[in-house]
C-alpha cells in the first residue's frame, strides 16, 4: 500500500525502522481498559516472527508517528482467507479527535479489500466504550459477546466481537 495523505495526516505502511516509535506509542496508549496483556517493558521488541512490519499501517501528523493499526488473517486456514482482523489499534492521546483512528481503520479496510478480503473483524473489551464508538462509526457491528472472557484487575470483562463487510 502506498501512503495516503489527508491534510497533515499521512497513513503509510510500517518499515523495520519504525519499531522504536511504535514501541513508544504502544507503551503510551496502553490501558487496562483496552489491553489483556501487560504493558511492554522498555527493552521489549515489537517485530518478531508473528508481528512483521507489513501487518502495520502508521499514522503520521507533521512527520511524527501518532498512531498505528495492525490487520492480519485471523487464522492460517485457507477456508478463512477472506477474513482480516484488526489486532491492534493505537492513537496517541494528543492526536485523538483529529480523525486519525478513522483514517487508520479505513486504510486497513482498504488494504484488506485490495488483498481480496470480504470482511474485517476485531475484538474489543466491553469497557472500552471510546473504541467501540469509533468502530461503530466506521460501520462495525457487534457479532457476539464472550461474557467474562478476561479477568482484568480483579474484574471479569466481556470480549465483544465486531465485524464489517468489505465487499459492498
Amino acid at each position: 500500500m502506498s501512503a495516503m495523505r489527508t491534510s497533515d495526516l499521512t497513513i503509510r505502511p510500517a518499515v523495520v525502522e519504525d519499531e522504536p516509535a511504535l514501541l513508544a506509542l504502544d507503551r503510551a496508549v496502553w490501558s487496562p481498559v483496552s489491553e489483556v496483556t501487560p504493558r511492554r517493558t522498555e527493552d521489549a521488541v515489537l517485530f518478531d516472527e508473528r508481528h512483521v512490519p507489513e501487518q502495520f499501517l502508521i499514522a503520521e501528523l507533521a512527520g511524527r508517528v501518532v498512531g498505528y493499526v495492525r490487520q492480519v488473517p485471523p487464522t492460517p486456514l485457507a477456508s478463512n482467507r477472506h477474513i482480516r482482523q484488526i489486532q491492534g489499534l493505537g492513537v496517541l492521546p494528543e492526536a485523538r479527535g483529529r480523525g486519525v483512528g478513522d483514517a487508520l481503520i479505513e486504510a486497513a479496510c482498504a488494504a484488506a479489500r485490495a488483498e481480496g478480503a470480504r470482511r474485517m473483524t476485531l475484538r474489543v473489551l466491553a469497557p472500552n466504550t471510546a473504541a467501540r464508538r469509533l468502530y461503530e462509526r466506521r460501520g462495525f457491528r457487534v457479532d457476539g459477546v464472550l461474557p467474562g472472557e478476561f479477568l482484568l484487575e480483579g474484574c471479569y470483562v466481556d470480549d465483544v466481537l465486531m465485524g464489517r463487510r468489505l465487499d459492498g
